[in-house]
């Protein structure tokens, strides 16, 4: 496939892109927008294409304010237009495997026998991951993952974002009805468009140099 932006395109929205710290609450983001954003979501990779999770979005704004007290005072899930929260999978095994596959003959068209070895290696890992007890762990890198993809395809598209580590995660839960589910809360991305007044949106960004992070071997 051809390039379809040029370098220059693709940097000059990464130095665009910042943690907007205030939404324009006015500003709500279009239906299709919106729409080929989740669909940034769904092709996000994922360890074995397992896809451990599931994507909550919030516009409700009485969910948004539950979720804004939950999330150390700060007031972006109420004045963004989109508020997505991004929990795992929790104890991925067998049946997600399995329900996965299934996936595979669906949309491969392949026959389900012809995948056998590819499901005992994944169902293999899971289980050494467990035992181990860290398959929630390894799990959770996926989500980030996939929060990395949907930030950079909303700064392809002119939209804001600001990644929320700092939030409760038990008491989202709670409020999404998520308690007792198999998903838990990992972290949250408010989504729309800055606040004109949001100073910050003009500060320089501050990286290190090249030679500080980049190693060539």
């Amino acid at each position: 496939m051809s390039q379809v932006i040029t370098s220059e395109q693709l940097l000059a929205q990464l130095n665009w892109r910042y943690a907007a710290k205030k939404f324009d609450p006015a500003r709500k983001i279009p239906a299709e927008i919106w729409a080929t954003l989740e669909q940034s979501l769904i092709l996000a990779p994922s360890s074995f294409g397992l896809q451990p999770w599931k994507f909550v979005v919030v516009t409700d704004p009485l969910v948004k304010q539950q979720l804004a007290a939950q999330s150390w005072g700060q007031t972006q899930p109420i004045e963004c237009s989109h508020h997505v929260v991004f929990t795992v999978r929790k104890n991925l095994g067998a049946d997600e495997v399995d329900h996965f596959i299934e996936r595979v003959v669906e949309v491969r068209g392949v026959a389900k026998e012809s995948l056998t070895g590819y499901r005992n290696v994944m169902v293999k890992s899971l289980e050494k991951a467990a035992a181990a007890g860290y398959v929630d762990q390894w799990q959770t890198h996926q989500v980030y993952i996939a929060l990395g993809q949907f930030m950079a395809s909303a700064a392809m598209l002119g939209i804001d974002t600001c990644p929320m580590e700092g939030i409760v995660p038990a008491e989202y839960d709670r409020v999404l009805g998520l308690t007792g589910t198999p998903y838990a809360t990992v972290v949250a991305c408010a989504v729309g468009y800055r606040s004109p007044d949001c100073k910050y949106a003009t500060t320089p960004k501050v990286r290190f140099p090249a030679s500080e992070v980049i190693q060539h071997v």
